[in-house]
């Protein structure tokens, strides 16, 4: 066992969710924000800050040894939170870059990447983590983390990783003056190739975006 996990496990457990749940509130509180379009220009620079700092708590996560919820059955969190305006307001203001190609596992060989939407992925893990808050704030605290830990197995954390990759893109190409090519010949579902398509005109050149999303090329 490394030295590093063995400090995240030796250490006080209190002190440890409170951190990563206030790490979980900066994340869903900041992508709400932007999700709001009150500022565009910055929207793209930001979700990659927050998607990065939240994965900082996902890596805690996963280096933690496993968590053991108290009860047999996870208890009933209430209703879920309803994340379809957010998601809904993120593809209209990341349109120019929301589609992007992304390999689900890197260890399983497959034919051909496949579309996803940075919209869709971050109302996902937004989901995920509201389900572990409702926990948290009901005083199931070990609940809380066992929910962040398996979830971030299972899915918020290579979902964020995958979208935490795609906003690095789209800053690089920007930063770089790439253009972003055209997201055609993906083995998926052709609607959605025809919606990437549609987004992406043709070719998007990353001077195109650059203003909109608030971000400068390097001559």
């Amino acid at each position: 066992m490394s030295d590093a996990t063995l400090h995240v496990t030796s250490q006080n457990p209190d002190d440890f969710v409170v951190q990563i749940a206030d790490q979980v509130e900066s994340f869903l509180v900041a992508v709400s924000e932007v999700a709001k379009g009150d500022e565009p220009d910055s929207a793209v620079p930001f979700l990659l800050l927050e998607v990065s700092q939240l994965l900082l708590a996902g890596g805690r996560l996963g280096a933690h040894e496993d968590i053991v919820p108290d009860e047999r059955y996870e208890p009933d969190p209430g209703p879920e939170a309803d994340v379809d305006e957010i998601r809904e307001n993120l593809a209209r203001l990341l349109e120019p870059i929301d589609v992007y190609s992304e390999v689900f596992d890197p260890y399983e060989p497959r034919k051909a990447p496949v579309p996803a939407r940075i919209s869709d992925d971050l109302a996902d893990v937004m989901a995920d983590l509201r389900h572990g808050m409702a926990h948290y704030r009901s005083g199931r605290t070990v609940e809380a983390l066992w929910w962040w830990q398996f979830s971030y197995f299972s899915n918020w954390g290579s979902t964020a990783s995958a979208t935490l990759r795609a906003l690095q893109s789209v800053v690089a190409h920007v930063r770089l003056n790439q253009p972003l090519e055209e997201l055609d010949g993906l083995d998926t579902d052709q609607d959605i190739i025809d919606d990437a398509l549609e987004a992406e005109a043709g070719k998007v050149m990353a001077e195109e975006i650059a203003g909109p999303l608030g971000l400068r090329t390097v001559r």
